[in-house]
């Protein structure tokens, strides 16, 4: 059994996929061998918006087998929409992405992977784990 449900966010992803960044590739690894690494569609989408070439949507769409793919339930966005509502009364403006995408790990009960720090923000208005 793995340790840990995690998702792995866009800011991850491509660092991973560039490669260029040691610590990133390494830890990405380790976390491939130790815990169950969750998708959201939304993410696979950004992925795939900001590819060069048909390779790298191949790249893409072949790592959709390794790992659980997972799309938002009834209120997925209904969430996001609230929080980020809520978020913008209190003087932080974060992506709507992203608030999907931290509800959307705690609807999954996965910890969150990212490089971006609006997710700072976000946690503390919805109880997220970050990596």
């Amino acid at each position: 059994m793995k340790d840990e449900k995690i998702l792995v966010d866009t800011s991850v992803w491509i660092d991973y996929f560039k490669g260029q960044n040691g610590y990133i590739v390494n830890l990405m690894d380790a976390i491939f061998t130790k815990n169950s690494i969750y998708v959201p569609k939304v993410v696979i989408a950004e992925l795939m918006q900001g590819c060069k070439s048909e390779k790298e949507i191949s790249v893409v769409e072949e790592f959709l087998d390794a790992f659980y793919i997972i799309d938002n339930s009834q209120n997925t966005w209904i969430k996001a929409g609230k929080l980020s509502f809520l978020m913008k009364k209190q003087g932080k403006t974060v992506n709507l992405i992203d608030c999907y995408i931290s509800v959307i790990a705690r609807e999954n009960d996965c910890a969150v992977f990212t490089l971006d720090k609006h997710f700072d923000d976000i946690k503390n208005f919805i109880k997220i784990k970050l990596i």
